[in-house]
């Protein structure tokens, strides 16, 4: 399995996920900091849809 990291990813590597392809209708997630800890699975659609709503700025954060 081929892991990318978040193009997000911060300066030194840390606080980033990474995501895997290859695997139909599931994407697989881990934290980049832990590479051998465990890896959440989520549906391609709801994972297509979470990407979307970060994009539109639906999960605004508090400073």
């Amino acid at each position: 399995m081929n892991w990318r990291k978040s193009s997000y990813s911060n300066a030194s590597g840390g606080d980033c996920i990474e995501v895997a392809d290859g695997i139909i209708g599931l994407v697989p997630v881990r934290d980049s900091k832990d590479p051998h800890g465990p890896a959440l699975s989520f549906p391609s659609e709801a994972w297509r849809a979470f990407v979307a709503g970060i994009r539109a700025d639906e999960f605004p954060t508090t400073g």
